[in-house]
């Protein structure tokens, strides 16, 4: 047995034996032992994983078993939070080091950090960019650099966070750890960017299908904005068990949150713009079942280890199909039991527009970068140095586009930002072509426009809802229907309709003819012709009947030769179509003619 061999099995063997004295578990699932497998031998890698896959698994396992540190970068504190705290209960040395530790907490985290102590750090893409919190890490070995939620590092991700863009060069500086990207959603775009940016090879990539049966997806059209309320407490109070309810806005996630505690509703708010303390206590009270419903903007609930939720409300579009996916039914929330979970959609046309006020403010122009161009060859206000406050404070922009055009002009080394965060320009004006540098961003403009009609498709569609997200996050949908969305529960209930009709048109017509009376026929109704085969009724008479064919031409004829089609075979003249058409015998009356 070769040398390559042998440490496989070992591997293996330890592997199982952490798998089942840490973990407690006896096997792993689909997908997570070729990641781990990749992990341990250093090979970077893309893990595509639905919700209950076990994605954290696969960097905890091998977190354990590397020689350096670990670190995890999260989006969302409340994961981390979660994380972190059942890790420690299982024995890990893991830490978490964001903006909500109290004093003493980051203390002790930081602390943990520079000792070596800790073995999982888990931290925010913002803290991670800090220079000074890099040379704390870079204290230590490490040998894993974990991106959850990675689709957030994507150009074309729909969450899109400009510290992100970072991660890549933060990785160099850590002396290029193995890096493993995790995400529950990602289209090719989103996959072949977040591969280049992170240096994960093409055939990097783990992609296991995303399709959940026990999600319902269903879509409510509403008329006006006053009908929502109310469909939110109809969801609500006709569901059992636990739910989120998420507005695109604070302003309808305060709304929405005092009609339900105006019917006694159980239920908590969670959005940005309140206090840390406040949204840690309003999710502790929902995860140990003290509130029932949670109404919050996207900022809650990527992650949140509740395995008993029943439904998830969108009371507002949100921007992009992957957006919804996660929120809906990913990322550990809907349904993570195996039991049926709803998924409801509010749609009101008017939304479109919230998504796209949101856009309109996302990504610099050339006049953005120029403007900070302009501004960094001038004194600083306070003669000490430019930061991005400051920035801020003199053009007037958003926060998110400063830091993401100031990204773009460090990249191009045309700014640099030293450890206190000043920053200074490296290259004159005249000599840059800043059009170069945000013309991606006009791009991607352009893509999110079509990501945002494509959500509203599929809020109008009549297709099979699954088979659309399928389609879009996938590439293709193994089925035509799922027969548990409600567009397929509709197909279903007309479809049993249509076939009882045609098994009673038989009879009822033997009843009509015994009795002398002509079939009765209405607009829509399946008909049989002689001579032109079978059509739709468009419009019938005591007098007339006219019929829409396959070929979209429209006749008319007397009612007593057109027929009601049966659900049997058609009629040999049908079948033969138009090339045995003259053997068929005309109707008599020359108004049986195409009028």
């Amino acid at each position: 047995m070769s040398r390559r061999r042998v440490r496989a099995d070992t591997t293996r063997r330890a592997l199982r034996a952490l798998l089942r004295d840490t973990f407690g578990l006896r096997r792993l699932r689909p997908g997570q032992q070729e990641v781990i497998d990749r992990v341990l031998a250093g090979q970077p890698t893309l893990a595509v994983m639905p919700t209950g896959a076990g994605k954290s698994l696969c960097y905890q396992l091998p977190a354990l078993m590397l020689p350096g540190r670990t670190v995890v970068v999260s989006p969302l504190i409340a994961l981390m939070k979660d994380q972190v705290e059942g890790l420690r209960s299982l024995g890990v040395a893991a830490v978490q080091v964001n903006s909500a530790n109290d004093a003493d907490d980051a203390k002790a985290a930081e602390a943990a950090v520079a000792d070596g102590s800790a073995r999982i750090i888990m931290t925010t893409p913002e803290r991670l960019a800090d220079p000074a919190f890099i040379d704390l890490l870079r204290a230590h070995p490490v040998s894993l650099l974990t991106v959850d939620e990675a689709h957030c590092i994507s150009h074309w991700g729909h969450d899109f966070r400009p510290a992100f863009l970072e991660i890549g060069a933060v990785a160099a500086r850590l002396g290029k750890p193995c890096v493993l990207a995790l995400t529950a959603t990602a289209t090719d775009e989103v996959a072949a960017d977040i591969c280049q940016q992170l240096g994960i090879p093409a055939d990097g990539v783990v992609n296991t299908s995303v399709y959940r049966p026990n999600l319902d997806f269903r879509v409510v059209p509403v008329a006006r904005e006053a009908d929502k309320l109310a469909q939110v407490l109809k969801v609500v109070q006709g569901t059992e068990g636990s739910g989120i309810v998420y507005t695109a806005t604070v302003k309808a996630a305060q709304a929405v949150h005092e009609a339900l505690l105006a019917a006694d509703v159980a239920a908590g708010l969670y959005h940005g713009k309140l206090p840390a303390a406040e949204r840690h206590a309003m999710q502790e009270a929902f995860m140990a079942g003290e509130r029932r419903v949670m109404v919050a903007t996207n900022a809650f609930g990527l992650g949140i280890d509740k395995p008993d939720i029943r439904f998830v409300l969108h009371y507002q579009l949100p921007a992009t199909l992957e957006a919804y996916y996660q929120e809906a039914g990913r990322a550990g929330r809907a349904g993570r039991d195996g039991e049926p979970a709803r998924c409801t959609l509010l749609f009101l046309r008017g939304d479109k527009a919230i998504q796209q006020f949101f856009m309109a403010g996302r990504y610099p122009t050339e006049e953005d970068a120029a403007a900070v161009v302009d501004a960094l060859q001038q004194p600083p206000p306070d003669g000490a140095g430019w930061t991005l406050p400051l920035l801020q404070g003199r053009l007037a922009r958003a926060r998110g586009k400063l830091q993401v055009a100031l990204g773009l002009l460090r990249k191009s080394k045309v700014v640099t930002q030293a450890k206190d965060g000043t920053l200074r320009l490296l290259r004159r004006a005249a000599d840059l072509r800043l059009q170069d540098l945000t013309d991606e961003y006009g791009r991607k403009r352009d893509l999110d426009r079509e990501a945002l009609e494509r959500m509203v498709f599929y809020a109008q569609t009549g297709q099979c809802r699954w088979r659309v997200l399928l389609d879009h996050l996938e590439g293709e949908a193994p089925f035509e229907r799922c027969s548990h969305c409600d567009n397929c529960r509709r197909i279903a209930a007309h479809e049993a309709v249509v076939e009882e009709l045609l098994r009673n048109a038989p009879a009822a017509e033997e009843e009509q003819q015994e009795a002398g009376e002509a079939p009765a026929l209405a607009r829509g109704d399946l008909v049989e012709v002689r001579r032109y085969g079978r059509g739709v009724v468009e419009e019938a008479t005591a007098l007339q009947v006219t019929v829409v064919f396959s070929d979209r031409a429209r006749r008319s004829f007397l009612p007593e030769y057109v027929r009601k089609a049966n659900a049997g075979p058609r009629s040999s003249a049908s079948r033969k179509g138009p090339a045995s058409a003259g053997k068929a015998r005309a109707p008599k009356d020359r108004r049986s003619a195409a009028a």
